[in-house]
């Protein structure tokens, strides 16, 4: 061919080497990544110091101060499982939910206790108001938390609840 393209005048054509050279390119970065991959995971050595600022970065920061406040831990208090029906229009949906309540000291748990009936009712009225998408996202549950221990300190007292706990809950 090279022979006819010169007998025709017609410069022979040049085999690209470009393209040799991205594909060997692309095979050397993949086998790096590899490599490098192998390395860190199946091996256990650590991230060099500019991947592993990355990782950093990248990172959960550290999550904002809890409501609770600095201290000593109360004592943790079972409260009694709550079947509501949601404020739903067709009044399908319901939630149950099972709670336990940190408090400041014995004292405050025998107070609560008394005053179970107003806590049930304080806590089935605010569940109640509650619609399906008011429970169903993690910031609602947080909010629904602060709100249950805003109910709670303004039956027993301001700061005698320090944090509620969700240990169970169903939504149907």
């Amino acid at each position: 061919m090279a022979k006819k393209a010169l007998e025709e005048g017609q410069p022979p054509k040049k085999k690209s080497r470009l393209k040799w050279f991205l594909l060997i390119l692309f095979f050397l970065i993949l086998m790096g990544g590899g490599a490098a991959g192998a390395w860190v995971f199946l091996l256990g050595g650590d991230l060099p110091d500019f991947l592993q600022r990355g990782r950093e970065r990248l990172a959960p920061s550290a999550p904002a101060a809890s409501s609770a406040p600095a201290g000593p831990v109360g004592n943790s208090i079972p409260l009694p499982v709550f079947v509501v029906n949601l404020a739903d229009p067709l009044g399908q949906r319901f939630i149950q939910l099972s709670l336990e309540a940190e408090v400041a000291n014995d004292q405050v748990a025998q107070e609560l206790q008394r005053n179970m009936a107003r806590i049930r009712d304080s806590l089935i009225m605010l569940l109640s108001s509650k619609s399906y998408a008011d429970v169903a996202t993690t910031e609602s549950k947080i909010m629904l938390k602060s709100e249950i221990i805003d109910r709670l300190n303004g039956i027993l007292g301001p700061g005698k609840v320090y944090q509620v706990f969700i240990t169970d809950m169903k939504v149907q």
